[in-house]
């Protein structure tokens, strides 16, 4: 069961302000992707971005990262890497997406 709760989500727009409905993120190597940010939220103190690979025709699963905003008021996305908060959140946006 989530700690998270779909009545607890509000609906936010700060990557997509600060960056545009599309956002570069670079892996490991320095290669980079484009992702079109779809979704954000902030649920119990947290804020999340649901983000889709930008390609043409492509079908792949939402890549779901965690919004972190430096003291210097900086956005930034991060990895979770936090198992029980992966499941959770993840867990979460299937209810906000596909609710019973």
């Amino acid at each position: 069961m989530t700690e998270f709760s779909a009545a607890e989500v509000v609906w936010s727009h700060r990557i997509q302000e600060a960056f545009g409905p599309i956002v570069e993120l670079q892996d490991e190597k320095g290669k980079a992707s484009y992702y079109r940010v779809e979704k954000e939220f902030d649920v119990a103190g947290r804020s999340y971005a649901v983000l889709r690979l930008d390609s043409a025709g492509a079908q792949t699963e939402p890549q779901i990262l965690k919004i972190i905003t430096s003291p210097e008021g900086t956005l930034s996305l991060e990895t979770i890497d936090d198992d029980d908060e992966w499941e959770d959140v993840n867990e979460l946006y299937d209810e906000l997406t596909f609710p019973e």
